[in-house]
């Protein structure tokens, strides 16, 4: 669920105090991006909201979620949006989110 070498790899490159403000945005951008996601009822901007979760997903080692909205975004890219199921997505964000936030201090300590 969570690539913790790939967490590790982005706290050695920003550095351990600055990795925290990292966290802490990532997390501000995503919700503000699901948020996006559930006004967007016509579903025209889903691949782009889509794309940029998956990349904010990748760079923090989200994998199960960065690959769900890979998923959503070639979806969206071949027209169907509206077959993505969001819900599914969203849930694996939460429980992934728990797991990080869990699991965290263990991890990087």
């Amino acid at each position: 669920m969570i690539d913790w070498s790939r967490v590790k790899q982005l706290q050695d490159e920003v550095g351990v105090t600055e990795f925290d403000e990292v966290v802490q945005i990532f997390l501000e951008e995503v919700q503000e991006t699901i948020d996006r996601l559930h006004k967007d009822t016509n579903r025209s901007e889903f691949e782009r909201n889509m794309h940029f979760l998956k990349g904010s997903a990748l760079s923090l080692g989200f994998d199960q979620f960065s690959k769900l909205c890979q998923d959503g975004e070639r979806n969206a890219a071949a027209g169907n949006a509206a077959e993505v199921d969001l819900a599914a997505i969203l849930k694996v964000y939460d429980e992934s989110k728990a797991v990080f936030i869990t699991e965290y201090d263990a991890r990087l300590a």
